[in-house]
């Protein structure tokens, strides 16, 4: 009862939030208010992440349907947010004839990826787990969680993988810019690159394989070059490219711990 309570106390809260930007949006504008659909489409999103917090239905079925490891067979699965998800359906390959497996979902923090990791990761039975997280706990994309929780997060997905046999890539953020659109006032590279250098000193500790994207996506002012992403944040074909075989030699490097 108290759980349910609590649920339907967070339901009402995000619904007013949505009502009040609504609300400001309308006020500031003078053209007509946003269809009933748009607004019944953000109380769908919020009623979801209320009930499903950590979107376990995202890859439910396909987690179900796919057969365990073949004799030999070195699968990988990617665990991660939006550059993950992405990565070979709205850009790049996804590592065609290779046995690796994309559970990236779009917008996710840590939090919700620790929830999933067993589902998500653990149950595929994986020789190597490459996480991609962290952005969105900095960006706030749900609201503001504390540095120190993030790194929490990330060394539980890690004890979680390390306990079930599972080689662990850890890595870096990637960088933002501002040429094509605003994204350094909300993930300042200042602590982008202070959660990387945790993150590499972390996987040093630890003997994990640390697999540093950053260096090789910036320009002279060390910012995310241009010519590499769609809006200053996501990869475009020409990221992941470089970003691919990054990732190649760093599972190459776990399989041999």
């Amino acid at each position: 009862m108290r759980i349910k309570q609590v649920s339907i106390a967070l339901f009402c809260f995000l619904a007013a939030c949505v009502c009040a930007a609504q609300t400001v949006s309308s006020s500031q504008q003078s053209t007509t208010a946003p269809p009933t659909t748009n607004v019944q489409q953000q109380f769908e999103r919020l009623e979801k992440t209320i009930h499903d917090y950590g979107n376990l239905a995202r890859y439910r079925e396909d987690d179900v349907k796919l057969s365990p490891p073949s004799t030999g067979e070195n699968r990988v699965v990617f665990m991660g947010d939006s550059i993950t998800d992405y990565w070979g359906r709205r850009g790049g390959a996804f590592f065609p004839g290779k046995p690796y497996v994309n559970r990236g979902i779009s917008g996710q923090v840590t939090p919700q990826m620790l929830i999933r990791f067993h589902q998500d990761v653990i149950d595929l039975k994986p020789s190597v787990v490459v996480i991609l997280a962290g952005t969105n706990d900095i960006g706030g994309s749900l609201g503001p969680i504390p540095n120190n929780a993030t790194k929490n997060n990330l060394i539980s997905m890690v004890e979680l993988a390390r306990v079930n046999n599972i080689r662990v890539v850890l890595s870096s953020l990637t960088p933002v810019c501002d040429s094509l659109q605003p994204q350094t006032a909300k993930r300042p590279p200042e602590k982008i690159l202070a959660l990387n250098e945790w993150i590499k000193n972390y996987a040093a500790e630890h003997n994990l394989v640390y697999l540093d994207y950053y260096p090789h996506m910036i320009d002279d002012k060390g910012l995310l070059r241009s010519n590499l992403t769609v809006d200053c944040l996501h990869p475009n074909q020409a990221g992941y490219d470089i970003m691919a075989p990054l990732a190649e030699q760093a599972i190459a490097k776990a399989l041999q711990q």
